[in-house]
């Protein structure tokens, strides 16, 4: 993704969380509802599994069907989302539900981490290639966008983020996720060597 193109991303952002903030939407959990299907231990491990299965069906796969070519893609996206958030977080340094009563506490420094959500564009970063690729044939696919949007609301609910925060992420991952569908060539393919991405399955 180029500069500019980040740069774009970000002001389009916080142009979204400042509307979004200015009608009332960002509301603080109090307390906070993280139990039962909300839990952390779940969230987490929709990470862990998101993350598992993204690289694990590249390596398997490789580039050379559809199937694998899209999980290449959502290799790139996720990669992309990952460097997206950790460049965001500390230059905006929004201050958390758990930190704060205000969500118009911005740039507040080390620690405050709340803008974007780095869970919530990882999910979406992940299933927004497979949804574009496949949705379309297989409508059944579109219910992949369940997965980010139950981390959403559980990240929100664990006082984590704000409101604007994840709907930002979800914005800002599905951009990034149709970037790297649209791309001919994933960037990882392109530049990790062909005995990587030919796929582990060819071998055995």
């Amino acid at each position: 993704m180029t500069r500019s193109a980040r740069l774009s991303l970000a002001v389009g952002a916080l142009f979204l969380c400042h509307v979004c903030h200015a009608g009332g939407i960002d509301q603080k959990i109090d307390p906070p509802q993280d139990t039962g299907i909300w839990s952390r231990g779940n969230q987490q491990a929709l990470e862990r599994l998101t993350i598992l299965s993204v690289v694990g069906g590249s390596l398997w796969l490789g580039s050379d069907d559809r199937l694998g070519h899209t999980f290449w893609q959502s290799l790139d996206s996720t990669a992309l989302g990952a460097a997206t958030a950790a460049v965001m977080k500390p230059v905006f340094g929004r201050a958390r539900p758990s930190q704060t009563d205000d969500p118009g506490e911005w740039f507040q420094g080390t620690g405050h981490n709340s803008f974007p959500s780095g869970e919530v564009m990882l999910i979406t970063t992940a299933v927004t290639p497979f949804v574009l690729e496949y949705g379309p044939e297989h409508p059944a696919v579109y219910a992949l966008e369940l997965l980010p949007l139950y981390d959403a609301i559980a990240r929100v609910k664990s006082q984590a983020h704000w409101q604007t925060d994840v709907l930002a992420s979800l914005a800002m991952g599905t951009g990034i996720g149709w970037y790297a569908h649209e791309r001919e060539l994933p960037i990882t393919v392109k530049l990790l060597p062909r005995s990587v991405t030919i796929g582990l399955h060819v071998r055995f």
